[in-house]
């Protein structure tokens, strides 16, 4: 069984073709929406969005492991242990805040 603890470790995996493959399986079975928007009632599906600074498509959703890939190697592919989750609610499971910077233009008169 392969683990998954360091970042080189779990790069490899993502950047793996099963990963992509089943990646792909779980946003259509999900109907590419955010399972956890659906659930409190709202809807946030991909767009196809493009982002001039990355120069590709602009990620609106992922696929997310319900119990972490680290701590259960053994459903890394399984469907039943994926969800699509928007950018937003992904970040929230995570704990990750991000905190806008002040726009320091934003009182300054328009021309």
């Amino acid at each position: 069984m392969p683990e998954y603890k360091t970042l080189e470790q779990k790069r490899k995996f993502y950047d793996s073709a099963e990963w992509k493959q089943i990646r792909e399986r779980v946003k259509a079975r999900d109907n590419y929406e955010c399972q956890e928007c659906k659930r409190q009632g709202r809807v946030t599906v991909d767009t196809n969005q493009y982002s001039e600074n990355a120069k590709r498509k602009k990620i609106q959703l992922v696929v997310d492991h319900i119990k972490e890939l680290e701590n259960y190697p053994e459903l890394a592919l399984d469907m039943d242990n994926l969800e699509t989750l928007c950018v937003n609610c992904h970040n929230k499971k995570h704990r990750r805040v991000f905190v806008r910077k002040p726009n320091k233009w934003e009182h300054d008169e328009r021309w």
